[in-house]
């Protein structure tokens, strides 16, 4: 059997009972941060609430030699990842070659960025586009694939989810700062005023937190601003409702002006 386990948004007290009592039937249980990873609390935390020892996987063990699977023929393997499981391809490419090799596996789900980024803005889900990720800018590497995702939800009235990059083994979290320099460069270098530091975006950082930050304003006021430590995405909104409007004034502190 495997279970993939999701862990939620922040901390390890957003693991479901389903999840914990997946754990408690594990004969091992591993988990991979390189695609997320939780600010909360730690894998002491983790260990501590579970009961259970758990095995931190790097990405090869995961992608290039299948740990969890090839344990899973014999044992009763728990895998647990930050938010939903199936929101990165690599797991899902796990669940494909477990039932193809006859593997037992059930789902365990729980928060993720995709749905509580927009609820926390006040935007609604169902008026999202095409889901796109800001990678790290490297040298001969500044792809402006994401600001073409974002101009052509703009171009059709939607909103953009723009996740950053994260490079665990690094230490590396883009901020939302980064992530705003990035598209206004990308906008510059296209001489595209489709985006530019008069247009509003809105900042989500720490989601699942108690204290979770919502911060909307012109991209040319947010690049400056301290958003506090990690994770951070970013929303580019398309057409708003007025409902949206409002929410973004209130709970983000947007201008007024986006009312009229």
């Amino acid at each position: 059997m495997l279970y993939l386990v999701g862990l939620g948004l922040y901390d390890e007290k957003d693991i479901s009972l389903k999840g914990l009592e997946a754990l408690k039937r594990a004969d091992v249980v591993y988990a991979e941060f390189y695609t997320a990873r939780l600010f909360g609390g730690d894998l002491h935390s983790l260990e501590e609430l579970t009961g259970a020892e758990i095995k931190v996987l790097r990405r090869e063990e995961v992608e290039e030699e299948n740990r969890p699977l090839q344990d899973a023929v014999t044992m009763d393997v728990a895998f647990l990842t930050a938010g939903d499981p199936l929101v990165a391809t690599t797991h899902t490419d796990l669940l494909i070659e477990a039932r193809k090799s006859g593997i037992d596996v059930q789902v365990v789900h729980s928060s993720s960025i995709l749905s509580a980024a927009p609820g926390l803005a006040g935007l609604q889900a169902y008026k999202f586009g095409k889901v796109t990720t800001i990678p790290r800018p490297e040298e001969n590497y500044f792809p402006h694939s994401p600001y073409q995702v974002v101009a052509s939800n703009l171009k059709m009235d939607l909103h953009t989810l723009a996740l950053l990059d994260i490079q665990a083994h690094h230490d590396y979290y883009m901020t939302a700062n980064q992530g705003l320099e990035y598209l206004l460069k990308v906008a510059q270098d296209r001489g595209d005023q489709l985006l530019n530091e008069d247009s509003l975006a809105v900042v989500v950082a720490r989601a699942g937190d108690t204290k979770p930050l919502v911060r909307a304003d012109q991209m040319g006021k947010l690049v400056n601003e301290d958003f506090g430590g990690p994770l951070h995405c970013l929303i580019i909104p398309g057409k708003l409702h007025f409902l949206e409007a409002e929410a973004l004034v209130v709970l983000g502190g947007a201008p007024g002006e986006i009312l009229e």
